[in-house]
């Protein structure tokens, strides 16, 4: 968010919109309150959305729209084709737009993998690990595993040269299990992956992040992990790593930015055209002092309504108290920012707080691992070579 005529200038830079909430599986650390609702966004929606962005100018050069919080692919291919169209006719000059998709892959078909390839969109897949840990949490609604069929889809994008990547949500087992989660990857030809420990968002109350000892727990998984990506060289991107590294090494003189913190940088917009900002968790939650986090709808609100909303004015608020306290006191804010407001809300019961378990696993532990291997690298150095 920058600075102009003495007011902040919005600078929207990621559009999280649901397509539907519901999904075709059950996972028992799913969060996402409303996941049986069937409800379709409108083509009018999508509209509406995209026509009010551009106008409004806020859009950055940069967009990316992300299709989420529920399986996008239980909507038609012929429906995102008419959606992309247009979206696409409506961008302005200038504006370098790309869609993004996080799905379980039980439903990619050659059909799917075609529009992937024609609109070049980026393909996110969800698999917890090898079938055993996969299929502990990730079941379908009738409680049979899906790990075969999530399989199934990544082998047809990798069939196909489609690029992807994938994110795990952790569980116990697999924090003990590095080199075994580093190994499956390797074998199915997967090369950019990503880790969530479970959280407690929403309905979902997580006891993982109750265990004593979590954040040392990640910490070595990380450290085992990238150690064995390192040596084996076939993995090439681990989310949590290479996203520190840039934020450790960046030059000194550009400040971190946390879209997370920025009114409308992250915008959230729900299946019924309701808009959210900040954690895109958010969408679909209860809270009256936020006004159930709803800063208004994209088809009777416009962005200069939405940015004047109360609620938004609340949340900003808050959230900015909470950034202001984490900058006095953590070490870590350089490379964070702030903080995730959700998991402040939902661990501290306050956007105006700071420090989270999910700051240590997600910030903490990361930078702990790289500076320490920057640390061993010096050590190394200092010692004295071999005599001649």
């Amino acid at each position: 968010m920058t600075q102009s005529g003495g007011r902040a200038r919005l600078r929207v830079e990621v559009v999280v919109l649901q397509p539907t909430p519901f999904c075709n599986i059950n996972c028992s650390y799913c969060y996402l309150p409303q996941r049986d609702d069937r409800t379709v966004i409108s083509q009018d929606t999508v509209a509406n959305l995209f026509g009010k962005l551009f106008a409004s100018g806020w859009s950055d050069s940069q967009l990316i729209v992300i299709w989420h919080a529920g399986e996008p692919l239980m909507v038609s291919v012929t429906f995102y084709r008419q959606a992309f169209a247009v979206i696409e006719a409506m961008r302005p000059p200038g504006i370098d737009l790309v869609h993004a998709f996080q799905t379980n892959g039980m439903l990619i078909t050659p059909e799917w993998c075609k529009l992937f390839i024609d609109w070049k969109v980026i393909v996110g897949v969800s698999i917890d690990g090898p079938k055993a840990m996969h299929d502990a949490r990730r079941r379908t609604r009738a409680g049979g595993g899906t790990f075969d069929r999530t399989l199934a889809g990544i082998r047809l994008l990798r069939e196909r040269d489609i690029p992807f990547h994938v994110i795990s949500v952790l569980s116990r087992e697999a924090l003990d299990e590095p080199e075994t989660m580093h190994d499956f990857y390797a074998a199915e030809g997967i090369v950019q992956v990503g880790f969530n420990v479970e959280e407690s968002e929403g309905d979902h109350v997580s006891d993982m992040l109750a265990k004593a000892d979590i954040r040392e727990s990640y910490r070595r998984f990380l450290d085992r992990f990238w150690r064995r990506a390192r040596s084996d060289g076939r993995i090439a991107y681990v989310r949590e790593i290479d996203d520190m590294i840039r934020a450790v090494f960046r030059p000194r003189d550009t400040a971190w930015r946390n879209p997370q913190v920025e009114p409308l940088a992250m915008l959230n917009v729900d299946c019924r055209g309701n808009v959210s900002t900040f954690s895109p968790e958010l969408l679909g939650m209860k809270n009256a002092e936020y006004d159930d986090f709803l800063i208004g709808n994209v088809a009777t609100d416009s962005f200069e309504q939405m940015r004047s909303s109360p609620a938004l004015a609340a949340m900003l608020r808050d959230v900015s108290a909470g950034v202001a306290a984490c900058k006095a006191e953590c070490g870590y804010f350089s490379v964070c920012g702030g903080g995730a407001p959700i998991n402040k809300l939902a661990e501290n019961m306050s956007f105006a707080s700071t420090r989270t378990v999910f700051c240590a696993l997600t910030q903490m532990a990361p930078a702990d691992v790289v500076l320490g291997s920057v640390e061993s690298l010096l050590a190394s150095d200092r010692e004295p070579g071999p005599q001649l």
